[in-house]
C-alpha cells in the first residue's frame, strides 16, 4: 500500500508540478491513492470506485468508447484529407505495438497479457484500457499508467527515438505545404467510409473507429455545433475525469505491485520508441523511390502516432531547431491525425487476432 502511496503521489506530481497530461494523471493518481488506503470505503459492494469500474469499464467498455466520440469531435481530418499519403504513416507507426507484442511473448508473457502491452505502443489512452480490459490481462492497471504516462512524455521519447535513426541532414529535409481543397461533401463522407471499411476488416474494430468517426460527422455535419461543442468539452471532459480516478481500481497493491509491473512497463516504453523508429524507416524506405524535391522528411513517419497533437509539436519544433525556416507543422497533423485511425484499427485488428487465437 505505501509503495501505491507512492506512486499516486507521483502521477499527481508529474501532472501538477511538470503539466504531464494532468486531466489522466491526477485523477489517476489520486485514485491509486484512494484504493490502497486501508479498509477503504471506495471499493467493496457498496464502493463507488469499484462500482463505477463495474458498470463503465468491465461490462461494457462504455467509458473509454464514450470518450472517443469527444476525441472524434476535436480532430479536424482536414490536413489529412489534403495530403492523402499522409494516411501511410498512420499504419507504418504501428509497426511497435506487434514488435512489442512478439518481444512481451518471448520474455514469457502470456498471449493475452502480450497483446494487452503492447497496444501501450498505440499511444492512445482509450485504446489501451479497451483491449486490455476485453483481453483480460492481468496488467490492466499497468497497461493504462504505462499507455498515459508516455503519451505525456512524447516530448521526451520521440526526440531521442528519432535521432537514433536519422541524420542532420535527413531531418533537415523541407516539404513545402501546398493542400489541395477539400470539400465539406468530403469531409462528411470521410467518416462513414473509414467507418464501413474499417468494420469489413476488422469487425471488432467498430466499436472504436466506429464512436471515434461518429464523433468527428457530428463535427463536419454543420448541422449539430451545440452537440459538437458538447462532446469536445464537456462530455470529454466528464469521461476523462471519471475514467482517470476508476482505472485506478486496477492498481490496487495486491494486482499491481509485482516485478512483472516494470517489465510491462519496460515494455511500453519499447513500444513507443518502435512506433516512432518503424514511422521515419517507412519513410526512408519511401525516399528510396521518390525523385529530388518530393521525399520525405522522415521525422514526419514519427508523428503518425496516435498522441495529438503533442507528436505534431515535437516534429515542427525538431524540423525548426534544423532548420529555422522549415516548417513541418501540417504536414505532421496530416501523419497524426492518421495516427489516430492507425491506433484504433490496430486495436480491432489485435482483438480480431485475439478472438482466433485465444477461444
Amino acid at each position: 500500500m505505501a509503495v501505491m502511496w507512492a506512486v499516486g503521489g507521483l502521477l499527481i506530481w508529474l501532472a501538477v508540478k511538470k503539466d504531464f497530461e494532468p486531466s489522466l494523471l491526477l485523477p489517476m493518481g489520486f485514485g491509486a491513492i484512494l484504493v490502497n488506503l486501508p479498509y477503504t470505503g471506495v471499493l467493496g459492494d457498496n464502493g463507488i470506485i469499484e462500482w463505477l469500474f463495474n458498470k463503465g469499464i468491465a461490462s461494457s467498455e462504455a467509458m473509454p468508447l464514450l470518450l472517443f466520440v469527444g476525441i472524434g469531435a476535436m480532430i479536424d481530418f482536414g490536413p489529412l484529407l489534403s495530403n492523402p499519403r499522409m494516411i501511410l504513416f498512420g499504419a507504418a507507426a504501428q509497426f511497435g505495438i506487434f514488435f512489442t507484442i512478439s518481444a512481451a511473448v518471448l520474455l514469457g508473457f502470456p498471449l493475452r497479457d502480450a497483446m494487452s502491452i503492447g497496444v501501450i505502443g498505440a499511444a492512445d489512452g482509450p485504446t489501451s484500457i479497451l483491449v486490455s480490459q476485453v483481453l483480460d490481462s492481468a496488467y490492466k492497471g499497468a497497461v493504462a499508467v504505462a499507455a498515459y504516462s508516455y503519451m505525456a512524455l512524447v516530448p521526451l521519447i520521440q526526440p531521442f527515438a528519432i535521432r537514433l535513426v536519422t541524420t542532420k541532414k535527413e531531418r533537415s529535409i523541407r516539404m513545402p505545404y501546398q493542400p489541395d481543397s477539400v470539400s465539406k461533401t468530403t469531409k462528411i463522407l470521410f467518416p462513414i467510409i473509414v467507418t464501413m471499411i474499417a468494420g469489413l476488416i476488422a469487425p471488432d474494430s467498430v466499436a472504436l473507429v466506429g464512436l471515434l468517426m461518429f464523433g468527428n460527422l457530428i463535427r463536419e455535419c454543420g448541422r449539430l455545433e451545440s452537440l459538437s461543442k458538447a462532446a469536445q468539452g464537456p462530455l470529454a471532459n466528464l469521461i476523462t475525469i471519471f475514467l482517470g480516478i476508476t482505472i485506478a481500481f486496477q492498481m490496487r497493491a495486491d494486482v499491481f505491485v509485482r516485478w512483472n509491473t516494470l517489465a510491462v512497463m519496460a515494455l511500453g516504453l519499447v513500444a513507443f520508441v518502435f512506433d516512432s523508429v518503424g514511422g521515419v524507416l517507412f519513410a526512408k524506405l519511401l525516399n528510396l523511390f521518390l525523385p529530388e524535391g518530393r521525399k520525405f522528411n522522415p521525422m514526419v513517419g514519427a508523428a503518425g502516432i496516435s498522441a495529438f497533437p503533442m507528436s505534431a509539436r515535437v516534429i515542427q519544433k525538431m524540423g525548426l531547431k534544423e532548420d529555422n525556416q522549415n516548417h513541418l507543422l501540417m504536414h505532421a497533423i496530416g501523419a497524426n491525425v492518421a495516427g489516430q485511425i492507425g491506433s484504433v484499427v490496430a486495436g480491432g485488428i489485435i482483438l480480431s487476432l485475439a478472438s482466433n487465437f485465444l477461444a
